[in-house]
This record gives C-alpha cells, structure tokens and sequence, in this order.
C-alpha cells in the first residue's frame, strides 16, 4: 500500500495522487456546505443563539428585521440565506420542517403578513419588516389553536412530518375562498403532501373547524 503524507504520495516523488486528490476535494465540500448562511440574530433585543452554533460574524452578511410570532427580530443574514433557513437555523424555529427544500411538498408553510408561503423559495432579505408566523406562534400545549385541537382530534397526522405545514395551510386556507365540499377542501389543500396518506383525517379536521367557525 502507498504510503501517504499530507495529501503527497512518497512512491510518486512528491506528486498529488487520484486518492489524496479525491480526499482533499471531498473534505473541502464538507467544510464549504457545512458553513451556515445564517449568523447572529436579536430577539426583542436579546441575542439568540443560533442552532448551528454560529456566533462569527459571516461576510457579506445583511441586517434585516422582522416580526415572528409577535416578536421583533434582528437577524445578519448571508443574503443567499432562505426564509426557511433563517427561521430553523438562526432562530431555533424548528417547527417549519424542511421536507424537499424546492416548493413542492409545503412542509416548510409559513405566514407572512397572513398568507401562506413555501419559506424554502424566498430569501430571508426579502422579507424586510414583515409579520411572520410559524408553528410555535400559533398555539402551544394546553393553549392549542383550533386547527391544532382538530387535527389531534381526528388524527390528522401519522409520521407528523409534514404536519406543521399542513396546519399552517389549513389556517390559511380559513381566510381563502373556498367552496363547501371535501373535494374543494383537498383542491386548497393540494400544495401540501402528506407521504404518510392521511388525507381524509386531515380533511376532516380541517372541515370541523369549518363549521363551527
């Protein structure tokens, strides 16, 4: 077996091998991808420690406001930085799931100024002085919001994944026009998937509220 030092094979007069060459490349990938885009980030004035653990201040990076979940926050953000990332990473707002990171599955659903998005197709910069509101600002246990007491009630969630996002939707879906029907239901809700199939639960929870809303 070849000797190795330092990414240079001995046996080939100091010359970069295939091996060592692979290796030095793979290492480096890691290192580039595992940088957070996020950095540093104040809520209501009291800084909040990242998830990642980032505290350096990144290059490049741009302050922008928000308001989330009723609080005011500060956050210096990479500008290639997601709505989705900045909320998970940065403010430890695990509940928004990122599922397919390209807008197809809605586990990432998030309010802004009260309409539903897909938070990992925007760029936190663009979201200068909006209202934001996730899973954790819309209720919490013994204090659950409506939607959130349907969908406990007639099970609307298996693997639970994906069940943030839908409730978000479902939310939304409250102030949209929408037609009486289950079928006009599953239509406003398409955007959502649910691997696990629990459709018609979710359908049914969403309709209770419905009517008695």
């Amino acid at each position: 077996m070849h000797g190795e030092d330092n990414g240079r094979d001995k046996e080939t007069g100091g010359r970069v091998t295939r091996r060592s060459f692979l290796s030095q490349i793979g290492a480096a990938g890691v290192a580039v991808t595992a940088a957070p885009l996020a950095a540093r980030a104040q809520i209501n004035g009291t800084p909040a420690q990242a998830s990642t653990g980032a505290a350096e201040r990144i290059e490049n990076a741009m302050p922008i406001t928000l308001s989330v979940n009723g609080k005011t926050v500060r956050l210096e953000v990479d500008p290639r930085t997601t709505l989705l990332d900045g909320l998970r990473e940065t403010l430890s707002l695990t509940g928004t799931k990122k599922g397919c990171d390209h807008g197809q599955c809605g586990a990432c659903t998030v309010h802004v100024n009260g309409r539903r998005i897909n938070s990992c197709l925007t760029l936190a910069i663009m979201h200068e002085g909006d209202a934001i509101t996730t899973i954790e600002g819309l209720g919490e246990p013994g204090n659950l919001h409506p939607m959130q007491a349907s969908f406990v009630e007639h099970d609307g969630y298996q693997c639970g994944y994906c069940t943030s996002g839908q409730i978000m939707s479902a939310v939304a879906l409250l102030k949209e026009p929408c037609g009486p029907s289950d079928a006009d239901v599953k239509e406003l809700m398409s955007g959502n998937i649910c691997r696990c199939g629990a459709y018609p639960n979710i359908v049914a929870a969403i309709q209770q509220v419905r009517q008695r809303a």
